[in-house]
């Protein structure tokens, strides 16, 4: 199948990608918007009511793996279709759950379902795009989840002073739906990908399935536990930054959930310095990812510092921090898999690698609750700093090797 060559149709299709990763935030991480005010409307205890976002991390985790597989052996289209219907129907479902158990089984189902688009729109710009559009490309896609974040930060202190906080979940469901058919309908107009044969080969030009060499399977390895150190700060951070300011400086809910607001507008500007430090000045990946992580280290540093001096402070530096993070996603998530398109399994790979960000999310969750709770955010921020150092010194110290045995 050839590279898109179109202009319109180049620019369509990334719309339609960064379309269904909007989508994608908007349905999930709204749950961990509303935490607080869950809490405060249900009496449930914060550490219950986490559990579901520690769940659906998990399960979104795990589904990565498996959509990665079924990404590379059957068409993507299909699947993202399918994770897009599924979610619009578990966030349709959270509002009449009766306690905060029901609420995880849900949650969790909508994890599983929400990882079948990642992997699979990974493939599709691959496989359609040239290199160069890919680069380009993979930055708008992940501006979705930055504008999804404004999306759910701002809309939901409306939906609780207005008509509480179910109210969320039945609009990211209607959108889920929406979103899905709009998929359906237009992402077939571009010549995207088929499933996949790999019972036979197809001549010089078919993709090589033989082993990955030893080599680079242990620094995958490597690679994925610095992964796990993003995730655990990239959604710790965003989900319970919230709550800490509102704990912290006595701020109320609606408040404090309007400063997420500003998290992703950083990782909007992050996104787009990490593709041009990429494209002008660092061409490894790992290389380029050990530096972000240690300027986040600089950021959890100074929040740890400064924390109960001034909210406006904090906030910024929390900012800071999480756009540090989505630089280290760009490298990591997104330029990275390409690299495996000659193997024939550019959706498994994605899938392997964004699941270890959930292992982190999962991780991080249900840590920072603990750790608040029985310890004070001081501690939290603490782990986030050790997190960030962990992070930047398995990047750098494995960026020679993976430029050495990295697929060109």
């Amino acid at each position: 199948m050839g590279k898109l060559t179109d202009p319109r149709q180049i620019r369509r299709m990334i719309l339609l990608c960064a379309a269904v990763y909007f989508t994608s935030y908007i349905s999930r991480i709204n749950f961990g918007a509303l935490i607080l005010e869950i809490v405060r409307a249900e009496g449930y205890s914060k550490p219950a009511v986490s559990l579901a976002v520690t769940v659906s991390f998990v399960t979104y985790g795990t589904g990565q793996l498996v959509s990665g597989w079924l990404g590379d052996r059957i068409d993507p289209r299909r699947l993202i279709f399918a994770g897009l219907l599924g979610a619009a129907g578990t966030n349709l479902l959270i509002p009449l759950c009766p306690g905060p158990g029901t609420m995880a089984a849900v949650w969790g189902v909508n994890g599983f379902l929400q990882a079948m688009l990642w992997p699979p729109l990974v493939r599709i710009m691959t496989e359609l795009f040239t290199e160069e559009v890919y680069r380009r490309a993979s930055v708008r896609v992940s501006w979705g989840s930055s504008f999804g974040t404004i999306a759910v930060y701002l809309t939901a202190p409306l939906c609780i002073l207005w008509s509480g906080w179910r109210s969320m979940f039945f609009a990211a469901s209607a959108i889920c739906a929406a979103a899905a058919f709009v998929w359906l309908l237009y992402s077939g107009k571009a010549e995207t990908c088929p499933a996949r044969d790999h019972s036979r080969h197809e001549g010089p030009e078919s993709p090589r399935t033989e082993r990955l060499p030893a080599g680079m399977l242990a620094l995958l390895l490597g690679i994925m536990a610095a992964i796990v150190c993003q995730g655990a700060l990239r959604d710790g951070v965003t989900t319970w930054m919230p709550s800490f300011i509102a704990e912290t400086y006595r701020l109320g809910n609606t408040v404090s959930i309007l400063t997420g607001v500003v998290l992703p507008v950083f990782s909007i500007v992050c996104f787009q310095l990490a593709l041009w430090l990429y494209d002008r000045k660092v061409q490894n990946e790992l290389l380029l990812a050990g530096f972000i992580f240690f300027a986040g280290v600089l950021c959890a540093v100074c929040l740890r510092l400064t924390a109960s001096y001034q909210a406006a402070l904090s906030i910024a530096l929390s900012a800071a921090l999480t756009g540090c993070m989505h630089g280290v996603n760009l490298m990591l998530i997104c330029m990275i898999p390409p690299h495996f398109a000659g193997y024939g399994n550019v959706s498994t790979i994605s899938g392997l690698l964004n699941a270890c960000t959930y292992i982190g999310s999962a991780l991080s969750a249900w840590a920072a609750a603990f750790l608040a709770e029985h310890f004070g955010w001081n501690a939290v921020l603490t782990a986030w700093a050790a997190a960030a150092l962990l992070g930047a010194a398995l990047c750098l110290s494995l960026a020679r090797r993976w430029e050495s045995l990295r697929i060109r």
